[in-house]
């Protein structure tokens, strides 16, 4: 393929989709297309995903305790901690009121009814609100090695900063270690980009899995669900972030909207926070003149808890769920929904499918038919692409944003040369 990588992964998205289409619609009866070719797509796009999600964990842990080791004193990393978890909480808030609001005026799923024949074989993998109690006490891991395996990234977040802040104490005594760990940064950087040059071909083969899977019967049926959670999140994408980045740090939203491109088209096909945080990394520092120690501790502490795309999902589902089931949510438990939609999108996981779990925690509160929640994940493929799109831009506007708080001197005058890249 030949043009900038992100027109690459553009055109590899919209040509494996639409193949992906002809093949369920027009090819349908085609044994050696429905199951080789769309078979060999999804194992080389879970091949794909497998190896961006290889170098999540180092990447967190390593970019970390290298951007704790650049900064100028531990006091900068309790004002730049501050500012950037306050802003992540500042977004998901709004978030959620926004999806309240457009829920409560719209009303997705009122006057429908539950289709019959919809199932109730929908699992669960919890059946209990996220405690933030328990999520606090869980952030210190009893097993280090437990946790680099089982990719918990609250845990691997934590050991990071406790070894930044040891590195950082020691003063000239460990400039060996500081130098290894800016050298292994250097190393997983050059790793993210060689990966980097796979992605047209990994998001071409992960989009015709999808187009020749999506049933066009489940789609229809929820339209009018599915085009609100997607133009609120498409919103929150293209004019929310841009104008927040316009109006604080002086990028103007065409050359914030052109920076994110090759992410957004990334984290649509992939729909897992914790694949794109390479693609944020390099989006922040690359594009968008962000620092290295900023962006080494906020994307991943962004793909952990800014989770502003979930919060929207999650709120709409609800309210489309309660309608379509006949039992509106009453306006003073709003709030309510609100409150526990916050603490659960702080609790969703960065991977595919995060959310709708979560939904279904919700609905499962709620009192709601399992049947809903068929729907819901039924649809789930689509809405969770735009969600993790709003989530991982999300990011990106919150670093942006800090570094301009910090006084990045480069994150204005390098974006400037972004529109033409």
């Amino acid at each position: 393929m030949k043009g900038s990588l992100s027109t690459r992964i553009f055109t590899g998205l919209f040509v494996g989709l639409l193949i992906g289409s002809a093949i369920q619609y027009l090819f349908k009866d085609v044994s050696l297309l429905n199951d080789g070719l769309v078979g060999l797509a999804e194992g080389l796009g879970g091949m794909f995903v497998s190896l961006i999600k290889l170098m999540v964990v180092p990447l967190v842990y390593i970019s970390i305790v290298t951007g704790i080791c650049e900064l100028r004193d531990i006091a900068s990393f309790g004002r730049l901690g501050s500012k950037t978890f306050g802003l992540y909480i500042v977004n998901t808030m709004l978030s959620i009121a926004a999806a309240i609001l457009v829920g409560v005026i719209f009303q997705p799923g009122l006057g429908a009814t539950l289709p019959h024949g919809a199932t109730g074989a929908v699992e669960l993998t919890t059946t209990e609100t996220p405690d933030l109690g328990a999520m606090l006490v869980n952030i210190v891991p009893s097993n280090p090695v437990q946790a680099f395996a089982s990719g918990d990234m609250l845990q691997i977040i934590f050991m990071a900063i406790l070894t930044g802040l040891a590195i950082q104490g020691l003063g000239a005594t460990a400039a060996p270690a500081a130098r290894a760990f800016r050298m292994a940064n250097e190393v997983m950087m050059k790793l993210v980009g060689l990966v980097m040059t796979l992605a047209p071909y990994g998001v071409f083969a992960l989009m015709i899995s999808l187009g020749a899977t999506l049933e066009a019967d489940t789609l229809m049926s929820v339209a009018g669900y599915v085009a609100m959670v997607v133009m609120v999140l498409a919103f929150w994408i293209l004019v929310v972030y841009p104008l927040a980045v316009w109006m604080t740090t002086g990028i103007k939203p065409g050359v914030f909207r052109q920076a994110t491109r090759e992410q957004l088209l990334f984290s649509l096909s992939t729909a897992s926070s914790n694949a794109t945080i390479p693609v944020t990394m390099r989006t922040l520092t690359e594009k968008l003149g962000v620092s290295r120690a900023i962006a080494g501790f906020g994307v991943p502490l962004g793909a952990t808890i800014n989770m502003s795309g979930s919060a929207i999902y999650i709120t709409l589902a609800a309210i489309f769920a309660a309608n379509i089931s006949g039992t509106p949510i009453p306006a003073g438990d709003l709030l309510t929904v609100g409150i526990t939609v916050l603490l659960m999108s702080v609790g969703v996981g960065g991977v595919p499918g995060g959310a709708v779990v979560m939904a279904g925690v919700l609905l499962h509160q709620m009192g709601l038919p399992v049947e809903a929640m068929a729907i819901i994940m039924a649809v789930d493929r689509i809405n969770d692409m735009f969600c993790t799109s709003s989530n991982v831009v999300g990011d990106t506007a919150v670093n942006t944003i800090v570094a301009k708080l910090e006084g990045n001197p480069d994150s204005i005058e390098a974006a400037e040369p972004a529109r033409s890249k």
